[in-house]
């Protein structure tokens, strides 16, 4: 049996409030543009997710609430405090606790980038993974009848991209 995972950092976030804490950073129009392209991306790939966990910060919220509309807003969404800000044992703890598949995970770097990295079966291609920008999209394979089954250096990279990559 095989599990999918869709891993996405949240989309670019404003500081124009310097005054703002940082759990409550509305998107900025960038990345307000950048998420619904990003869920389409992965609507017109098969990538819909049938469980969402996210980190309860505003812009992941945000994020999702704009792929939202294109990938299914009956989908299961459960807010996560935990990953706010969270290392990639964290995250992985968080994975190995959802029940269905596809799972779309949405949180921040840096944690989401070392994440992404260390759950991989080896090194990806895409020059821009390494930094996993803003908006940016993982989805992994694992070979696993349940994710508790899950571990790191386990999984096959199927797509990857970032807003920059796709065209207005």
């Amino acid at each position: 049996m095989s599990l999918r995972l869709i891993l996405v950092r949240h989309a670019k976030s404003s500081w124009d409030d310097p005054s703002e804490d940082d759990h409550d950073r509305p998107l900025n129009p960038r990345g307000r543009e950048a998420a619904p392209k990003v869920g389409q991306w992965l609507a017109e790939r098969g990538h819909v997710p049938a469980e969402v966990v996210s980190s309860t910060a505003r812009r992941t919220l945000e994020t999702w609430d704009r792929m939202a509309p294109v990938l299914g807003e009956s989908t299961v969404m459960r807010r996560d405090p935990g990953l706010y800000h969270a290392p990639a044992e964290r995250m992985l703890e968080a994975l190995n606790n959802c029940a269905a598949s596809p799972v779309l995970m949405l949180g921040h770097n840096p944690g989401i980038a070392d994440f992404a990295l260390r759950l991989l079966d080896g090194p990806p291609d895409p020059p821009p993974f390494a930094s996993f920008p803003t908006c940016a999209t993982l989805v992994a394979d694992f070979d696993a009848a349940d994710w508790t089954e899950v571990e790191f250096g386990t999984g096959r990279m199927i797509d990857f991209i970032t807003p920059k990559q796709l065209v207005p």
